[in-house]
Order: C-alpha cells, then sequence, then structure tokens
C-alpha cells in the first residue's frame, strides 16, 4: 500500500540559503525579480558571487525620483490609518509621486503582498532599502510615523516599534526570535515611560539596546 505518512526532509542549508536570498533581493531591487532569481542561483552554483546591489551603490531611476523618508511620510498621510490598502491605489499614489515603479513591485514581491496590502509591513520593507541597518531602518520607519513633526523628537507607540521590529527581523533572518524578544522586554521594562512611546534615541543611543 502507498505511504501517506512520508515525513518530508527538509535540507538543513535551505532556510539560511533563503534568508540570503531574501536579504539581497531587498538590497538590489531587481526590476525583474523572476529573472535575477534565476540569476543569482545560476551564480551561487557556480561559485560566484551572486548579483547583489551595496547599499551605497546608486540605483538608476532615470525620471523617477528617488525614494526618501520625506516621501514615504507623505504616502503614509495619504493612507490615512488604514491597516490595509489595495494594491492599486497605492501603485496610484507611487505613481502621482513618480517613485520607480520597480522599487514598488520588489517590495511586493519580497514581502509577498497580493491585493490587499498590510501598510505596516509594506513600509517596514520600504524603509530597509533605505535603511543600512535594522536600527537605521526603524529610525526611518519612526521619523516617519511620528506625529509630533516639529514638536519634539520623532516617537511612536512601543506597541507599533514591537511590530515593526519583530516583522523586519523575520525578514532579516539573521536575528533569532529569542534575541528580539529580550530587547523588547528591556525597553519595555527599562526604557519606555508611562506615556507608552519611544524616541528614536532609546533604541540608537542607549548602548544596553542592540537591536542586531
Amino acid at each position: 500500500m502507498p505511504q501517506t505518512d512520508k515525513q518530508i526532509c527538509i535540507p538543513p542549508e535551505l532556510p539560511d540559503l533563503l534568508k540570503q536570498f531574501t536579504k539581497a533581493a531587498i538590497r538590489t531591487q531587481p526590476q525583474d525579480l523572476i529573472q535575477w532569481a534565476a540569476d543569482y542561483f545560476e551564480a551561487m552554483s557556480r561559485g560566484d558571487i551572486p548579483p547583489m546591489r551595496d547599499r551605497s551603490d546608486p540605483v538608476a531611476s532615470c525620471n523617477f525620483a528617488e525614494l526618501t523618508p520625506e516621501l514615504l511620510k507623505i504616502l503614509h498621510s495619504r493612507v490615512a490609518g488604514r491597516l490595509i490598502i489595495h494594491v492599486n491605489e497605492l501603485a496610484q499614489m507611487w505613481k502621482v509621486l513618480s517613485l520607480p515603479p520597480e522599487l514598488l513591485n520588489s517590495v511586493i514581491n519580497v514581502g509577498r503582498f497580493t491585493e490587499e496590502i498590510e501598510w505596516l509591513k509594506f513600509l517596514a520593507l520600504a524603509c530597509s532599502s533605505l535603511g543600512v541597518t535594522i536600527s537605521k531602518t526603524l529610525k526611518i520607519a519612526c521619523e516617519v510615523l511620528s506625529s509630533d513633526h516639529d514638536s519634539g523628537p520623532a516617537r511612536i507607540p512601543f506597541s507599533t516599534f514591537q511590530f515593526l521590529y519583530t516583522y523586519i527581523a523575520e525578514v532579516d533572518g539573521e536575528i533569532s526570535a529569542s534575541h528580539v524578544s529580550r530587547m523588547l522586554a528591556y525597553m519595555e521594562q527599562e526604557v519606555i515611560g508611562p506615556d507608552g512611546l519611544i524616541k528614536v534615541d532609546d533604541f540608537t543611543q542607549n548602548p544596553k539596546v542592540r537591536l542586531e
């Protein structure tokens, strides 16, 4: 009789391979993700360096605007507090700001978003295309999401920071869930005040907070 309960064995190197691929895709932001993925794994199979863009390398933008924290803040204001946004509406907002469509497609592909996009997750990945490190990415996200404007340092609810940090660390793949939990527990107990808000300096200037 055929076996129906055969256990599926996951190759031990697969998780790390996929993590490195995901990080490379976020850095490179390829216009054609499928073709780039084929080139990436073909280079790996030959023992060559995969095709990746360094954070410091400029992105060819032609007549498109370069993504900036200021433009992300405009996008966030137009989302107007919604948790979910339809991909077509987001694409139209993106187009109005003259942002490169290949970057939009890259973020959508890396996040595996479909028609209904979780805005905070999309924003986190968009910020990661600007930030060299997780701390820098979270700093940008905090500045984009802060509603304090000129009245003081950028700050957001700790619950929002917790969501963003957990998601970005998961996508990054090199930070253990236990480390993320320890850092969040420490910040909640020792850093966050009674207002429940976290400031950029709370996680960039505190030597006991190591997000990476």
